[in-house]
């Protein structure tokens, strides 16, 4: 059945034609949740909540794009939920003083949820540094920029949607631009694909031998590695090698790939001597610039199955 027919049918009852009904834009819908939230999890919530909406709103929905009504309910969702919780946060993107006990962290995204066919801009537009510069516009900048620069909804359509004008649309859509500029780090030079892969896994390989200066020398000059949820955060080759002699590299690790905000990632492991495995420590983000890695970010409190990754390792002969 085509979407008419579909949309009929489910005004009729048949929850299974909604649910092919909606289910084109499912994926959508979810990336447009994290954007606006910032948490994979929040972002379900909010979809499944959306869609029960939906459901019970079929009776009233008038003729016109599904797409974008589907969307108006989840931003509005949306919207109320950023009216009732903390801004999610990166270390670095804290401010002085910042009560710690008060702040929600800002969660990976499992690239699962983009599909195998994703697009760079797609990629794009769940990379970490975007939706962290997002969390620091306010609920209905972050609705206008992403109905209009990403989903591609016209001025008079995201108007429609917000329960707005379109003059107030334009106006929002100015200040978050000019809000984000502030925010969002601008690559030097955009790696390709192949330079990326090369980057990620010479930094593997260098953890696995514990190579401090191998791990150093990829990492650009200002480059920043932080943990959430420890506040703490270190700027620069110097301060971050300190750091990594200090305390991560007297153990021994391994590292698997992943994907994350359509950004090389690594489930890392830690060698338990006890239980003569490896354990599951966190979800390395990396962020290339150039050359170089400018930027790692290291998930303490990721779910290893978020992101296709075992809990846990047994001990391989030789490692």
């Amino acid at each position: 059945m085509d979407e008419i027919q579909l949309l009929a049918a489910a005004r009729d009852g048949d929850a299974d034609a909604f649910g092919r009904l909606v289910g084109a834009y499912r994926a959508e819908l979810l990336a447009h949740c994290y954007r606006m939230l910032g948490s994979a999890h929040d972002a379900e919530d909010a979809l499944q909540e959306s869609l029960v909406r939906a459901w019970r709103g079929l009776g009233a929905f008038t003729p016109g794009s599904v797409r974008a009504w589907l969307h108006r309910i989840a931003t509005n969702r949306c919207l109320t939920l950023i009216d009732r919780r903390a801004r999610r946060e990166l270390p670095a993107d804290l401010g002085p003083g910042a009560p710690l006990s008060e702040v929600a962290w800002l969660e990976p995204w499992p690239d699962r949820h983009l599909g195998p066919e994703a697009t760079a801009e797609q990629r794009e537009s769940v990379e970490l540094a975007f939706v962290a510069a997002l969390q620091h516009l306010s609920g209905s900048q972050r609705a206008v920029l992403l109905l209009r620069e990403v989903l591609g909804f016209t001025a008079a359509e995201s108007a429609e949607q917000l329960g707005t004008t379109v003059a107030a649309v334009n106006s929002g859509l100015q200040r978050a631009r000019a809000a984000l500029a502030q925010r969002r780090p601008t690559p030097a030079r955009r790696p390709s694909d192949t330079t990326i892969k090369d980057l990620a896994d010479r930094y593997a390989s260098a953890w696995h031998a514990g190579d401090v200066d191998a791990i150093v020398a990829l990492l650009a000059e200002d480059a920043t590695y932080s943990m959430p949820p420890l506040a703490q955060w270190f700027r620069g080759r110097t301060d971050i090698r300190a750091f990594l002699l200090e305390t991560p590299l007297t153990h021994r690790w391994q590292f698997l790939p992943a994907r994350a905000n359509g950004q090389p990632a690594f489930g890392t492991y830690l060698w338990d001597e006890a239980g003569q495995r490896w354990s599951w420590a966190g979800l390395d983000v990396l962020r290339a610039d150039g050359e170089h890695i400018a930027e790692v970010v290291s998930f303490l409190l990721a779910t290893p199955g978020d992101f296709g990754l075992p809990d846990e390792l047994a001990a391989r002969p030789g490692l």
